[in-house]
């Protein structure tokens, strides 16, 4: 850590607090105007940067205020656990006699949303649905920066195995700490920060990065040869790629979204997987006339519906800061409308799939069982009968859902059902 390595987080920082968007947008676009900059350099802002991000409020506390280079100097000192010596050679004398004073003071926080760095709002709607220990469990492994998942594509006629070991001689570093994922059979996991972009087995599509909760998600869907399956919010493809590989690229497969530029990023992505029974479908709407057309025309829907994703914060810890209650009513509205819309795609025994990125019930549970309430030519299928072999320990209940501090993966929810 140095002067500039401080300068950096302090521009970078102000740019996400005094703009709206993603926080990686700004990391990003950093790094794009400094591309000169060293990988040990990237890594270490990048570390802190999140860092900063992720326990904003325990951080707000400690400080007494919202100064960022004091957020940074705590952040150092009470989460990474820095000693005071190891910050003096590019402190003045006052910032480390504030930092001495601080760190005498013996802090403790006795608030578990301020020592998570939970909004207060989202503490109590999640504290409605969980038991506090339950809580305070998903909350600290939210605030663990995640590894990185890879999903192997099966239509390069390739064995996961082969990968593993492909893999493990391109980075004899950290060969030991690259494996199979725990639950998904077409996952591999590597350390965080791993640079697979280059790699031949991602430019030429054998690989592809995917969370091993996503790729679980693909495989409730349950899709089978031939079959007519509609992707409703495809975004960039992610799922849309693991369910061609899953049909064994026969069938077809529409990829619907409203965003030109999502669907432009999953061509590019297309062409190099192998993939050939994709279509995308760019549509105005959930009532677009394109849908309309398509009404009791397919044997699976999958509605990857746009939540808060608060289930991802390992990734994008910026999200329970951008988002309010009054955001996620909104969010709420247009779930509902969504997989109203979609679910008249299904055919009489089709499947009907429910999934988000979130552990809130509003955008879960609620949705599913208000949606069960009005279309009685629907029913849930406990998810367990279709993954029978991907052993996820929550039977309790007929959705599946996905903890990162119980499974390693990004938190998800699915409910998958059948038209009756």
């Amino acid at each position: 850590m140095n002067n500039f390595i401080l300068d950096s987080l302090l521009k970078i920082l102000l740019d996400f607090e005094k703009n709206t968007g993603p926080a990686d947008l700004f990391l990003s676009a950093y790094f794009k105007k400094n591309y000169k900059l060293g990988h040990r350099d990237r890594s270490l802002i990048a570390e802190i940067y999140y860092g900063v991000i992720r326990h904003k409020s325990y951080l707000e506390n400690i400080c007494g205020d919202n100064n960022l280079k004091n957020k940074i100097l705590i952040f150092l000192l009470y989460v990474q656990g820095k000693s005071i010596n190891s910050l003096t050679h590019f402190l003045d004398d006052e910032t480390l006699s504030w930092l001495k004073i601080k760190k005498s003071s013996n802090y403790v926080c006795e608030s578990w949303p301020i020592k998570l760095s939970v909004p207060n709002w989202l503490w109590k709607k999640l504290s409605i649905s969980y038991e506090e220990s339950f809580l305070i469990e998903l909350a600290k492994s939210l605030l663990k920066p995640a590894d990185l998942n890879l999903r192997v594509n099966g239509l390069k006629k390739t064995k996961i195995d082969d990968i593993v070991f492909d893999l493990k001689e391109s980075f004899p570093m950290i060969h030991e700490k690259i494996k199979k994922t725990n639950l998904s059979p077409i996952g591999i996991v590597l350390p965080r920060g791993t640079q697979v972009n280059n790699h031949h087995l991602f430019l030429d599509g054998t690989i592809e990065v995917q969370d091993e909760g996503s790729q679980i998600l693909s495989l409730l869907l349950n899709v089978k040869r031939g079959q007519m399956v509609a992707d409703f919010c495809a975004g960039a493809g992610g799922k849309t790629l693991a369910l061609a590989d899953l049909m064994k690229n026969t069938g077809r497969l529409y990829a619907f979204d409203i965003s030109d530029k999502r669907l432009e990023n999953l061509k590019r992505r297309l062409k190099k997987s192998g993939a050939s029974n994709i279509f995308p479908q760019r549509i105005n709407n959930e009532n677009d006339i394109k849908i309309k057309r398509l009404y009791g025309k397919f044997d699976r829907v999958f509605v990857d519906a746009p939540c808060t994703g608060f289930g991802t914060l390992r990734r994008n810890p910026d999200l329970k800061w951008r988002y309010g209650e009054s955001d996620l009513h909104e969010i709420v509205k247009k779930q509902k409308k969504i997989l109203d819309a979609a679910s008249n795609l299904c055919k009489k025994g089709g499947y009907l799939l429910y999934a988000t990125c979130s552990i809130l019930n509003d955008e879960n549970e609620e949705i599913v069982e208000s949606f069960l309430q009005k279309r009685s030519d629907f029913k849930v299928i406990p998810y367990f009968e279709i993954l029978e072999n991907i052993k996820v320990d929550t039977k309790k209940s007929n959705y599946l859902k996905l903890f990162p501090h119980q499974h390693g993966t990004d938190g998800f929810f699915g409910a998958i059902m059948e038209r009756i």
